[in-house]
This record gives C-alpha cells, structure tokens and sequence, in this order.
C-alpha cells in the first residue's frame, strides 16, 4: 500500500503532529495487540496516529530495504490503524513460506480489490485461504499453466515475437520505444491465450487495435491496486481518495474492464459456436485451448469441487492472468535489455552465443524454442536480472492462525510483508550483491528451482503455496522475446544522449523503469 493519496496533505499533518509528540511504537504495538508479554517484532520510530505511513514514500521496497538494514530481519510497521509485519531475510521467508507456510497463506482483500474482482473471493490471486482460492488454483495450475499447456501456445508466442520484430524493423531508422512495444507484445499474447484467436499470419491485438485498450485498463488498475483505499487505513483521511478522484477512477476502470472482459467472452463463445467444438481455440492445434474456453467449460458444470464457477469468477481469474503476466513480462525483458546496453561486453558474448547457435542450426534466419535449451547464457543473464530488478518486489500475505516468525509473534490477521527484493540484494547472501554479473549463475543446472519458489534466497515469483503458478507461461515469453531481438538487431542507445541507461524505477504492485526504454536498433543479418 502506497502513499501517492497523501501527499498533498503530508506536509501539514506531519507539521502540526510533530507538535504533539514523537514517539516509538515498539512496547505501544505489543499492547495495541493485546497479547501482553509476547514479543512482537521490533517497530522503528512513527507519527502519531498515521504510524509509518508518512516514511514509505513513492517506492516501499526501497525504503523497506534500508529500514531493515537499522532494525533487523523482521519488524512491525503500523500504516494508520493497520499493523504490518515486514520480512526481509532468507531465513524469514523460508519459515513464512515453508515451516510455517499454511499460518501465512492468508491475502488481504480490500475495497479496491472486491470492487476490480467482482467482490470478495472471486479471483485466485486476491482469494482468501480456502476451498474457492484452492478449487482456483486447481484449475489454473491443471488446466491454465501447466507445463503442456505452456507449450502447447508457442505458436502464439513465435507469431507474436515474429509481429514484434517486423514493429522493429519498421522503426528501425530511428530510436524505438522498446518499452510500449514489449507491453504491446506481451498483450497481445496473453489475450490470444485468455479468448483464443485464428489469426495464423499476425496478431489482431496490435498497436491499434484491444491489445492497447488492454495496456491502458491494466496501467490503471496496478495503480489503483497500489494505492489502496487510505480510508482503510487512516479514517479521518477517507476523504483524500474522494477529493483527488480515486473512487471515480476505480468505478471507471472497473465497468471498462468489465465491458472488455465481457466482450472477450461474447466474440470467445461466437467463434466456438460458428467453428464446431474448441475451433477459434487452437487455429488447428487440438491441444491448445483458451482460458476462457477452459474456465467456462468448469462453469458450465454444476460443481467444481463444491464450489460454483459462475460469469464474474470467470472474468476474475482472466483478469489476474492479464494482471499478472502483461506488466511482469514486459518489465522483465526491458530491465534485461536496460542492463546489456549498460554491459556491452555482457550484451555482445550472449548475441554471439545466440547467432552462433542460429546459423549452425542451418535454419531459416527464425528462432523457435527448440533453440532455447541450446544457450549457456540466457538464463544467468535472465536471473541476474531478475534479482536485481524483480518486477513484484514485496509478496503480500496475512496470517490465518497465531504463529511466530523468527521467535517474534504475529497475531492472525495481521498483514505481512516478505521483501523479497531486499532477499535478493542481500549483501550477506551475494558476493558483490548490486552489481550486475550473470556469471554467478554459471555452473547452475537451468532447472529453474529458484525460480519455482525453492532457494529463499531468490524468489523473483514468490514461493510456497501461494506463490505464482504462472512463472513458467511468463517466462517462455520472455526466453524467445529476448533471444529474438537480441539476435536480429544490434542496439545502442540514441546518439547525444546518455552514456547509460538510467535504472531508476516507478510504481508499487509492479516496479518498471521510470523512463521509456528508447533504443537504436540496426537490423543484422548473418
């Protein structure tokens, strides 16, 4: 939850509080808990009645890094009226999403969330720990994002890099924003996987056309995700979000998103209708079959599991899939392309790797997956960047049950924050942990263990049981969109500006660059 809202009221309150008193939380947390002698994590320094709501700025993770680095691996911070415990040690995520994993499989789901995701429970990714977030996450992980079904879309994702790299080309005589035409890409291939598409030749979601209305929608739901609702936290302030149109932007948001959604489904059940049994699903492949194709089948049942799939359950887990893989996928590749321009010498041994591979293959100038296997650098440089530049920074839980967490107490209900960005730069843990150097990945078998979750010292996706069954979907597009361009186009950076790439990064639920990434590509051939 971030502070954007309170800004413009900051200064003023902060001035007149300060006149009160300043104070530690620390033994005043313990009591407001009402658990007497049991040791809560230790509270740095807070305002009255805002608490530390005032210290997180625009970017939490980092603030959240630096404060643990003065109070230690697990600390409570109050936001307002709402206590949150913060975890940022390996060790701490270990026992939250392993030894004590069910105790910390809870998801707070506020206003602004029941109203994006048609009410409470309804998605997965919001869902409360239960039969309907297990039942959903069945079906996702079976039906949606399992190994078989990844693969069986690469023919989506070889036609949407092959769209990508003709926009390159097009606008290869000048500098190209990378960054629009990788959050253009991802869109559009998420919507062919969400309500299937025919198209064998290029995608119908381009520049023009429901893949940007999509990218736009999305922009202002992961803010008014991130904003929360300060009246939650804060209620004397409620009327902040009022005065500077929050609610009138989420009621916006929510019904276009609705209307997108439903439009989906309508066109998604006329072409199954008018083409036979799963047509428009697959263009041909009978093994590929669209989200809503999958997850309607489930609704049209009376029971799943005992619970019902009905219309807005549909659309709510549709809209996770879009919430979680358009802005993560496209961030993913851009922070990757940011760090080669800024290591040339990294940029130049992966691209000799990748044409190397190309040609010896014998084949048609194209990259498909089945050459992925082949290059020894692509994952070290893909992980690297991924610790350094984790598009989801903080993994948001809250406690079911009483439970403890590196001896301190976490009362049930309580939010918890596991940093898992702050894990991943922990100077503890990494050799020379802010520098870009992928060849500490070498030697690593590419399995990808620490990407599903299982080395709590990297957790770019989170772990446990809520951690993010869709990894494997996102990252087989960012494996062939990466290769592709870096094997089709030799890049630097527009000439008379920056030596660099600037690294600096914006947003809350999701962190991208804080720049457009403008780059100058120039076409190779071998």
């Amino acid at each position: 939850m971030g502070l954007s809202p309170f800004l413009a009221v900051l200064p003023a309150i902060i001035a007149l509080l300060s006149l009160v008193f300043f104070f530690s939380t620390g033994r005043k947390a313990a009591l407001s808990h009402g658990h007497g002698r049991r040791s809560l994590p230790p509270s740095p320094p807070g305002f009255p009645l805002v608490g530390h709501l005032p210290l997180l700025g625009s970017l939490p993770h980092r603030t959240l890094r630096a404060m643990a680095g003065t109070h230690g691996p697990v600390m409570l911070l109050r936001l307002g009226r709402v206590p949150v415990v913060v975890a940022s040690s390996a060790a701490a995520a270990q026992e939250a999403m392993k030894a004590r994993d069910v105790a910390f499989a809870g998801r707070y789901s506020g206003p602004m969330v029941e109203r994006l995701f048609y009410g409470r429970d309804r998605d997965m990714a919001f869902a409360s720990y239960g039969e309907h977030w297990r039942q959903a996450r069945r079906v996702c992980v079976l039906h949606l994002l399992s190994q078989r079904c990844v693969l069986s879309f690469r023919r989506v994702r070889q036609q949407e890099t092959a769209a990508l790299i003709g926009r390159v080309r097009r606008d290869a005589a000048a500098a190209v924003n990378l960054s629009h035409l990788l959050v253009v890409y991802s869109s559009a291939v998420l919507l062919r996987a969400a309500f299937g598409n025919d198209d064998d030749d290029d995608s119908s979601y381009g520049l023009d056309g429901e893949g940007e209305i999509l990218r736009k929608l999305l922009v202002d739901a992961e803010e008014l995700l991130g904003l929360g609702t300060l009246g939650e936290v804060v209620p004397w302030l409620a009327w902040v979000n009022s005065v500077r149109g929050v609610h009138a932007k989420a009621a916006r948001t929510s019904e276009a998103l609705d209307g997108f959604l439903e439009r989906g489904i309508a066109d998604h059940h006329t072409r199954r209708h008018r083409g036979g049994p799963r047509k428009g699903d697959g263009g041909g492949d009978e093994n590929r079959r669209s989200f809503a194709s999958v997850l309607l089948d489930v609704k049209e049942e009376e029971e799943a599991g005992g619970i019902q799939f009905d219309t807005a359950a549909v659309k709510a887990i549709i809209l996770d899939m879009f919430l979680a893989g358009s802005s993560t996928t496209a961030s993913i590749v851009e922070s990757a392309m940011a760090e080669l321009i800024n290591h040339p010498d990294e940029m130049r041994k992966l691209q000799e790797e990748i044409r190397a591979a190309i040609i010896h293959d014998g084949g048609d100038n194209q990259i498909t997956e089945d050459h992925l296997g082949k290059l020894r650098r692509l994952k070290p440089v893909l992980k690297e960047t991924l610790r350094l530049h984790m598009p989801s920074p903080l993994v948001h839980r809250q406690t079911v049950e009483d439970t403890e967490l590196l001896g301190y107490h976490v009362p049930a209900r309580t939010r918890v924050i596991i940093d898992v960005g702050a894990i991943a730069r922990d100077p503890a843990t990494w050799e020379r942990a802010g520098e870009f150097l992928p060849e500490r990945w070498f030697g690593d078998d590419g399995a990808s263990a620490a990407v599903a979750g299982q080395d709590f010292t990297f957790l770019p996706f989170g772990g446990g049981r809520r951690g993010c069954p869709g990894a494997g979907f996102g990252m087989a597009s960012v494996d062939l969109v990466l290769t592709s361009l870096l094997y089709h186009f030799d890049w630097e950076l527009p000439a008379g500006g920056a030596s660099t790439v600037d690294m600096d990064v914006v947003g809350e639920l999701a962190v991208r660059l804080k720049k457009p990434l403008c780059l100058v590509a120039k076409p190779w051939c071998p």
